[in-house]
C-alpha cells in the first residue's frame, strides 16, 4: 500500500517524471521544446500553479513549483496527460510515455531546500555529462537570471491539440515567479545562492566526469541522438522516494518535518480504518486529498500538533 499525500495549499515541490525505459522521447528540438513551454503553461494557467525553474532532461521532467491553491493532483494529472499526448503524435509513438512509477513529489520546506533543489533542477544536464555548463543545454530549461522576473513563451502545437478548440489559446505565457518563501527584496540575494550552488554543482560534476575519464557529450550532439534510443549510464535504482527537503545542515527543521509526517500518516490510517468499518463520521487529517475529494470523507480543519 502507497502512503498517503498531504496536499495543503501554497506548498512548493520539486517534481520528477520519467519518461519510460529511460527513452530518449523528450530529446531536445524545436516542437519537443513548443509542446513542453505551451503544455505547462496553460496547466499552470487552468490550476493556478506558480512555476519557478524547469528542465526538461531528454528522459526526465523537473519542475519547482508552488501548489497555490492545493490541487496538485489535478494539475499534475493534466499536464502529464498533455506532454504524453502530444509526444505521441510528435515521436509516432505507440504505447506509454511515462514510465510506471509514481511521480516523485518532494514538499522544500525552507529556504535552503528551495536554493538547492533549484540548483539542482538546473545543474541536471551537466551531471548527467551533457553540457559544460547548464546554460548551454538546449532543452527547456530557466537560467539563473530569470528566477522570479523570467518568462517563457510558447505558440500551440498543431501536434493533438485542436485548434477549434477555445482552451488551447494561440500562443501561451508561462511566468517564472520567485517562490513564496522568497520575499521580493532578497530577490537577488537569493539569486546569488543559487548562482552559487549551481557553481558547486557544476564543478562537482565537471570532476567526476574528469575522473571517470569521460568527456561531455555537447549540445549538437545531446539534440542529434535518436529519441528512440535509451539512455544506457549507469542509474542507482531509486529505493527512496523522499517526501520532503530540508536542506543541508537543518537536522532541527527535518525532525519537525519527520514528526509532521509521521502524524499525518498515522492520523489517515485510523481514521482509514474506521471508514473501512463502516464508520462514515470519520474524520481525516487536514491535506487528505484522495478521500476527501472521491469519497467526501470530512476533513479536519485543525492543523495537527506535532
Amino acid at each position: 500500500m502507497s502512503q498517503p499525500r498531504e496536499i495543503a495549499p501554497g506548498v512548493t515541490y520539486l517534481i520528477t517524471r520519467r519518461v519510460l525505459r529511460r527513452h530518449l522521447l523528450l530529446r531536445p528540438d524545436a516542437t519537443i521544446n513548443q509542446l513542453l513551454v505551451y503544455a505547462l503553461a496553460v496547466s499552470a494557467r487552468r490550476y493556478g500553479i506558480e512555476v519557478h525553474a524547469l528542465c526538461a532532461m531528454s528522459t526526465h521532467l523537473h519542475l519547482v513549483v508552488t501548489d497555490v491553491q492545493g490541487v496538485l493532483p489535478r494539475f499534475l494529472q493534466f499536464f502529464h496527460r498533455l506532454v504524453a499526448l502530444g509526444t505521441k503524435v510528435l515521436r509516432k509513438w505507440e504505447g506509454p510515455v511515462w514510465d510506471h512509477e509514481a511521480t516523485s513529489v518532494v514538499k522544500l520546506l525552507t529556504q535552503a531546500a528551495v536554493v538547492e533543489k533549484i540548483a539542482y533542477v538546473l545543474a541536471n544536464p551537466v551531471a548527467a555529462g551533457l553540457v559544460l555548463h547548464a546554460r548551454e543545454w538546449p532543452g527547456v530549461k530557466v537560467d539563473v537570471g530569470e528566477l522570479g522576473r523570467g518568462a517563457l513563451n510558447a505558440t500551440r502545437p498543431s501536434a493533438y491539440l485542436d485548434p477549434e478548440n477555445p482552451q488551447w489559446l494561440d500562443e501561451a505565457t508561462l511566468p517564472l515567479v520567485l517562490p513564496p518563501l522568497i520575499a521580493q527584496e532578497n530577490a537577488d540575494s537569493f539569486r546569488h545562492q543559487v548562482a552559487d550552488e549551481l557553481a558547486r554543482m557544476e564543478a562537482q560534476a565537471h570532476a567526476e566526469v574528469h575522473r571517470r575519464g569521460f568527456g561531455f557529450l555537447g549540445a549538437e550532439r545531446a539534440s542529434d541522438v535518436s529519441p528512440y534510443e535509451r539512455a544506457t549510464s549507469y542509474e542507482d535504482l531509486r529505493e527512496r522516494n523522499p517526501t520532503f527537503a530540508v536542506g543541508r545542515e537543518q537536522g532541527d527543521a527535518w525532525r519537525t518535518a519527520a514528526a509532521a509526517v509521521r502524524a499525518f500518516r498515522a492520523s489517515y490510517r485510523a481514521a482509514l480504518e474506521r471508514w473501512r468499518a463502516g464508520v462514515r463520521s470519520a474524520v481525516f487529517p487536514v491535506g487528505t486529498w484522495w478521500m476527501r475529494i472521491f469519497h467526501g470523507a470530512p476533513v479536519n480543519d485543525v492543523v495537527l500538533a506535532v
